[in-house]
């Protein structure tokens, strides 16, 4: 292999090591049998969601993980067949969420695995990982059921006022 090309592939090496450190989810998904335009549509609704997403050669993944926390992460299927990384780092169940609804809609993907926070976990668990919302609808859901029982207490109240008044 000529030294150009070694170079090459440790600069990917290191790209993909880059992104598995700055990213706080990394999911991987077997893409095999999406069209071109399937691929498209996902790309965008990925980077809608903050998401980048991105087809890497398995040994060069394997390599990038190599000596680190998340080397496990290479062991058994993840890293075997065709995979491509989702890399979230503000909103952690971003690509998880978008992936999920794609393999749904398409039913030509599916889970391999994924990093959450420097944790690996397997395709049944990413499945799950996928099915928390986001923070912001977390919060709405949070704020709406503080609400509400305080809005029933002000009712309360105030019919009790009134009464009192009458």
């Amino acid at each position: 292999m000529s030294v150009e090309a070694k170079q090459a592939k440790q600069l990917v090496i290191d790209e993909i090591k880059e992104k598995i450190e700055n990213a706080g989810s990394v999911v991987a998904v077997d893409y095999l049998g999406l069209t071109v335009a399937e691929a498209d549509k996902l790309r965008a609704d990925l980077r809608k969601e903050g998401v980048s997403f991105t087809v890497y050669k398995n040994t060069l993944i394997k390599r990038a993980i190599a000596g680190t926390d998340v080397e496990s992460f290479g062991e058994g299927e993840t890293l075997k067949g065709s995979t491509a990384l989702a890399f979230s780092s503000e909103d952690l169940t971003a690509g998880a969420r978008v992936l999920a609804k794609a393999i749904k809609d398409y039913k030509k993907m599916a889970f391999k695995g994924g990093i959450v926070e420097g944790v690996v976990y397997d395709k049944n668990q990413i499945e799950e990982f996928s099915t928390i919302p986001s923070k912001e609808e977390l919060i709405a859901r949070f704020m709406g059921s503080i609400q509400s029982p305080m809005t029933k207490l002000a009712l309360t109240l105030k019919a009790i006022a009134e009464a009192q008044e009458a």
